[in-house]
């Protein structure tokens, strides 16, 4: 009885013994593995926030696997200065969502285009098409402004080159910060009626607009391109540092390689694409 007991007992201290040995080891690929810091909002919905639970989380997670690296998230709030004070400064090696033409970073190829889009109740009597609908001018228009100083959008550009102004309600794009994705203001405004329409950027509207209570339509702004030069739709890269070519390089492949993850997790959100070829899904 006694020789079973000890048989038992050194079965048990071999398992345990192998089990450390496993969890060991993979604490120690885990500790190993090169780390991918990248610089995220923690509160910025449907781009990121602290859980990640954003689109750029989940496509950052597939850049991360195909590098064989784990993400290290550096977190900083998208105000003036985000760049400076955390790329620029080394603090993290990886920005998703930059449009590819700011030249604030070291870009990859765009992953995807969208493009701003009209916001409104599908109960409304007018539905706005395009910058020059003559309905503009009478309806209460929310655009979204750009920093605490409300620096203008494209659309409140295109806006006012056609003399709609006194009509249009700025939303800061920051927003109250105290609130779970404060961005969602504007999309807010349009459901409860503080505003008939409202001119959004694509990924926002697309992932806001059907959370509301009651139903929202969507449709890209026309012109794409408001004349002499006020785009509309945007290329979105991801910046690395300048001179880090290589690094740049590897992200672009696997952002290549795995496209149709890419874009599977695009649409889950209702990002708006206008880089979609034609007959494509």
């Amino acid at each position: 009885m006694r020789s079973r007991f000890r048989d038992l007992a050194l079965a048990f201290v071999l398992a345990a013994a192998a089990a450390a040995g496993v969890l060991a080891a993979r604490a120690a690929a885990t500790t190993t593995r090169p780390v991918l810091r990248v610089c995220e909002d923690p509160n910025n919905l449907p781009w990121s926030d602290h859980q990640r639970r954003g689109f750029e989380d989940r496509i950052v997670d597939l850049v991360a696997a195909d590098l064989d690296a784990r993400v290290e998230p550096l977190w900083w709030a998208q105000r003036r200065g985000f760049l400076r004070n955390t790329l620029r400064a080394k603090q993290c090696d990886l920005v998703p969502g930059l449009p590819s033409g700011s030249g604030m970073a070291l870009m990859t190829a765009p992953y995807y285009r969208s493009t701003y889009v009209f916001v409104e109740r599908r109960d409304a009597p007018v539905q706005v098409r395009s910058l020059d609908d003559a309905a503009l001018h009478r309806l209460r228009i929310g655009v979204q402004m750009i920093g605490n100083d409300y620096r203008n959008a494209p659309p409140a550009h295109a806006l006012a080159q056609r003399g709609i102004v006194g009509n249009v309600r700025g939303f800061t794009v920051y927003g109250d910060y105290r609130q779970e994705a404060p961005a969602r203001a504007v999309v807010d405004a349009v459901a409860s009626g503080e505003v008939d329409v409202a001119i959004v950027w694509g990924p926002l509207a697309g992932y806001f607009a059907p959370r509301q209570p009651v139903p929202l339509a969507t449709r890209p702004v026309e012109p794409q391109m408001d004349l002499p030069f006020l785009p509309m739709a945007y290329d979105i890269s991801m910046g690395v540092r300048f001179g880090e070519r290589r690094l740049r390089d590897r992200v672009d492949r696997a952002l290549l390689r795995h496209r149709a993850e890419v874009d599977g997790i695009l649409a889950a959100y209702g990002v708006p694409r206008v880089d979609v070829r034609k007959g494509a899904a």
